[in-house]
């Protein structure tokens, strides 16, 4: 499965060597699965567009930027028609990373709209509010809603006892992170108290303001009918 979240561990200590070598395994298993699209040897339709998300998403890993940002545009489309929305948001998430243009945080709201939406991977929820938080300036509160909608939705939607303890911390992290780039908050009681402050415990208040924060990015260019889309959410969506 793979990995959507940004730990900051994860990051540097490659050297060249190291580096090379990792490039050649992604071509090698960016061939492979060209192949296998060629070949259009899939099940469904879902596990083809996965297939090709994949490979996108290897085309980011080897900086092919632009041609990653061509697909990703074409299989947002595919994944939107037919309702597939988890690859909808990942193909959202490669816009996101292959464009420093204006299209790339709309892609973000797009993604961040969907996956709260509709019951998405968790840890792909995450990954794009996540995003968010880096994307907002250090004061504004819209890093602490993204970071509190984060944490929630892990809470409501991650089934295993491991998996939710895992993301857990991971949000509560993210949330203290916010917390002291936002207001220099250190402690645990002033947390408590800054967390109260700022509504970001009750989820009825803190959902509409991350509505607000996506409306503000987007504007008046939103790529889909949002009613209309609502319309196909399941039983145990989360709108």
């Amino acid at each position: 499965m793979k990995s959507y979240l940004k730990h900051p561990d994860a990051v540097g200590g490659e050297n060249l060597l190291e580096t090379s070598s990792s490039q050649e395994s992604l071509r090698v298993r960016m061939e492979k699965i060209s192949q296998e699209i060629e070949n259009n040897d899939f099940v469904d339709a879902v596990s083809a567009i996965r297939k090709e998300i994949e490979l996108t998403y290897l085309r980011l890993d080897l900086e092919e930027q632009p041609l990653a940002l061509i697909a990703a545009r074409e299989l947002f489309t595919r994944a939107i028609t037919a309702g597939y929305w988890h690859e909808a948001v990942e193909c959202c998430d490669i816009i996101f990373q292959a464009t420093e243009e204006r299209e790339g945080v709309i892609a973000l709201a797009h993604g961040i709209w969907l996956s709260v939406t509709f019951p998405v991977d968790p840890e792909l929820t995450v990954a794009m509010l996540q995003h968010l938080v880096d994307e907002t300036p250090a004061h504004a509160d819209g890093a602490a809603v993204a970071a509190a909608a984060a944490n929630y939705i892990v809470s409501l939607r991650v089934v295993d006892d491991n998996k939710r303890a895992e993301l857990s911390f991971f949000t509560e992290q993210l949330l203290g992170q916010v917390a002291r780039r936002h207001s220099q908050i250190e402690d645990q009681e002033m947390f408590a108290i800054w967390v109260e402050r700022m509504e970001l415990d009750d989820p009825g208040l803190f959902f509409p303001r991350l509505a607000q924060v996506l409306e503000a990015i987007v504007g008046e260019s939103w790529w889909f009918d949002r009613d209309k889309l609502r319309e196909r959410i399941p039983p145990e969506g989360v709108s």
